[in-house]
């Protein structure tokens, strides 16, 4: 049995696509050990089929974090046992790159987004240009990388004339769902609570659209401005806060839901070239999506009419769009039975065979 080392920098409990990867793997008889760090200390426990190890670290962002965590991940990889290192971004490659240098192993690596072009380095010049530099240093060198979305792969061959398999973030088959006709007027929103994912707007639009509940499930940067936000208008009984949770208790939320949102603002590459795993989750679980004009969400929206893009500027013209699609039966019905049609092309079940195949031809 191949032994592989998946490395990432969260905490493991509610990364799907690395658990995808790993489960699948796991299934196809490979023998993993996926290693992250602890972050809240009363989320340790995870179960999960197979091995994990979290560091815990003094640092928890900033310089300091990244440097410590590949340091003690680097030493952790120079004595393991493993026949394939996998590093999920940027944030772990140093680490990964130097010891499968040193000890003459496989590196796979999976960019889970254009790590130089997301909104928190965008007014950070100097932060920006060590990942640049760190990235112009170790992509040209590397000989097995995936990513999540064909533009993504295209920029990297562009830039560094090196090929990128894509493997986009489907999830597996959803089984037991109502029909839309029977859900209550649930809300969704799914992923990080950062800057550019639109949340301002769409907290600020909830209090122009009547008889409804907004479920926001994720942490991040802002979610302590967002609840004051909430307070601001008044939404507390309009707007819930479930926090991170795990993919299965997530599911249970997202398949009662009748509208899920993914509203990326076009702050440089990153969001443009987005492919968000939570449109893929609403689609599987039969929910209309309202997504940002952006091209390739865009392209999914127009591909398999599951839903809108939003093309307006303000809050109000975000509520009315809101308001235009979960007040409208046939609009409802149109995209829910829609969303169960792509569900049969867009799943984990399909995708993970080119995992296999990267992992296949290595060992």
């Amino acid at each position: 049995m191949k032994k592989v080392i998946v490395s990432v920098t969260n905490d493991l409990v509610t990364d799907q696509r690395v658990q995808r990867v790993c489960k699948t793997l796991h299934d196809n008889s490979y023998n993993i050990v996926l290693i992250g760090r602890i972050i809240n200390s009363e989320k340790c426990s995870i179960n999960l089929p197979y091995k994990t190890k979290r560091f815990k670290l003094l640092f928890k962002k900033g310089f300091l974090f990244y440097a410590c965590f590949n340091i003690r991940l680097f030493f952790y990889l120079l004595f393991a046992k493993a026949d394939v290192f996998l590093s999920n971004d940027l944030d772990t490659l140093p680490a990964n790159y130097f010891a499968s240098r040193i000890r003459h192993k496989s590196l796979v690596y999976d960019s889970h987004e254009l790590f130089t072009e997301v909104p928190e380095l965008i007014n950070r010049p100097k932060i920006k240009n060590i990942w640049a530099r760190i990235e112009k240093k170790i992509i040209p060198q590397l000989k097995n990388c995936y990513t999540v979305s064909k533009p993504i792969a295209l920029y990297y061959r562009d830039l560094y004339n090196i090929d990128f398999a894509v493997i986009r973030n489907l999830p597996k088959k959803y089984t037991d769902y109502k029909n839309i006709a029977k859900r209550e007027r649930l809300l969704i929103y799914q992923g990080a609570l950062n800057i550019g994912r639109g949340l301002e707007s769409l907290i600020t639009a909830i209090q122009f659209v009547d008889n409804v509940k907004l479920i926001i499930a994720g942490q991040g940067d802002i979610e302590h401005s967002l609840y004051k936000l909430c307070k601001k208008y008044n939404l507390d009984n309009k707007i819930k806060f479930i926090g991170r949770v795990n993919p299965k208790e997530l599911q249970t939320y997202t398949k009662q839901a009748i509208l899920g949102f993914s509203l990326e603002e076009d702050m440089g590459l990153n969001y443009r070239y987005a492919l968000p795993n939570k449109i893929f989750d609403y689609i599987q679980a039969g929910v209309p999506i309202l997504v940002s004009a952006l091209p390739e969400m865009g392209k999914i929206v127009e591909t398999y009419k599951v839903g809108e893009t939003f093309t307006g500027k303000s809050s109000v013209e975000l509520a009315q769009q809101i308001n235009g699609i979960i007040n409208s039966t046939d609009k409802l019905n149109l995209y829910h039975n829609n969303s169960q049609k792509a569900s049969i092309e867009l799943n984990w079940e399909i995708e993970s065979k080119k995992i296999l195949d990267i992992f296949n031809r290595l060992v």
